[in-house]
């Protein structure tokens, strides 16, 4: 795995977060040399205000702040995390980091942007950009051209201003817009939907997954969680929208639970969820983090998890691992993990390899997913 970022005589060294041995994905892509080769060729006067969205592990924060004053919008506690130790690494000025849903700063003179997967992140960013920017700040996009499509560009010009792209470089875009759009579109910050068979009303902000309608996995899970069981204090791991934090609460009144994302907006919006349908006077947590670090052991008696299966734009199962891991360890003896996965994904061979074999039980299945419960 390369870890050395060369350009214009300049080099860095760059992990993703968290360090792993025998890491195989890099911590930066095409998209970042394609923005700081654009930019270097532009030269920029030295000390303007920057404004970076979506840095995934700190590339685009490394190189920048070396001559300007850099500030970091993500939705991503790791991707914080990973800007801070690559800053670190590479001796690099500190830079503001903000949460997807902190105020713009006051002071931009230039935007430069990660396209998000997510459209509805991508809105709502775009429509940020409109109310704050002058039209005459350039907004600078990058992302792989096979996912740049005809319609990522009227959201562009849509809730933004004119635009228009470069050529591919490395399979990747620019895409160049400003902040001239005639009839700004306001975008409300929550979705909100009901999920009727099981009283509850979710609102979801913009880069929470499965924000428009219960994914399927989270509804066969809702099916199978326990009911007014002898557990006392859970944790919902990777918690989203918090959906399944708010069956267990309404299930087991007498259930503490601490939901845990690495995404800022999964965390806010359980937070909402569990106040609008259950209330403020249970004992309630809230926690971004990477996965369980520094989790007391041992004093969990029930994990909760519904995995992903990718880190930024990488299909990875690391995640998945390090989840399995960390349940375990704050899990106390007897203490329960429950699990839900696609059929393929094999987590029964991950359970079983951690816990044991005769630890791991199959709660329930159909055609596309399968409900594991791992007991210490």
């Amino acid at each position: 795995m390369k870890s050395e970022l060369t350009l214009f005589g300049r080099n860095l060294t760059l992990h993703r977060y968290p360090l792993r041995n025998n890491e195989t994905l890099q911590a930066w892509d095409a998209g970042d040399e394609y923005l700081i080769n654009h930019i270097e060729e532009m030269a920029l006067p030295k000390q303007q205000n920057i404004l970076l969205l979506n840095d995934s592990f700190g590339a685009l924060a490394c190189w920048f702040s070396n001559q300007h004053k850099v500030s970091v919008i993500s939705d991503s506690h790791i991707a914080h995390q990973a800007i801070k130790q690559n800053l670190a690494q590479n001796g690099g000025s500190s830079v503001e980091l903000l949460t997807s849903h902190a105020p713009l700063p006051e002071k931009i003179d230039l935007v430069l942007m990660q396209i998000p997967r997510n459209n509805r992140f991508l809105t709502w960013q775009l429509s940020q950009l409109r109310q704050a920017l002058s039209p005459d700040i350039p907004v600078i996009a990058v992302n792989k051209a096979k996912e740049i499509h005809s319609s990522t560009l009227k959201l562009f010009e849509k809730h933004l201003g004119t635009t228009t792209t470069s050529l591919a470089w490395k399979k990747h875009r620019l895409v160049f817009s400003f902040a001239n759009s005639p009839q700004p579109t306001e975008v409300q910050p929550f979705t909100t939907w009901q999920v009727d068979e099981h009283q509850i009303t979710l609102k979801n902000l913009p880069n929470v997954y499965s924000g428009e309608s219960l994914d399927q996995g989270a509804r066969f899970m809702l099916e199978h969680l326990p009911k007014d069981s002898q557990h006392r204090n859970a944790i919902d791991l990777g918690c989203g929208n918090g959906v399944l934090s708010v069956k267990l609460a309404q299930q087991n009144p007498n259930l503490a639970i601490t939901c845990v994302d690495e995404s800022y907006m999964a965390v806010a919006s359980a937070q909402q969820n569990l106040a609008d349908n259950i209330g403020t006077g249970r004992d309630l947590r809230f926690v971004d983090n990477n996965c369980l670090d520094g989790f007391a052991a041992g004093e969990y008696d029930l994990v909760v998890c519904n995995p992903p299966f990718h880190q930024q734009q990488a299909v990875t199962d690391h995640i998945a691992w390090q989840m399995f891991c960390d349940a375990k360890h704050v899990l106390c003896n007897g203490g329960q993990l429950l699990v839900i996965g696609n059929r393929h994904l094999g987590y029964d061979v991950k359970l079983k390899r951690l816990f044991g074999k005769s630890n791991v039980n199959l709660v329930a299945a159909n055609k596309k997913f399968v409900i594991l419960q791992a007991t210490k």
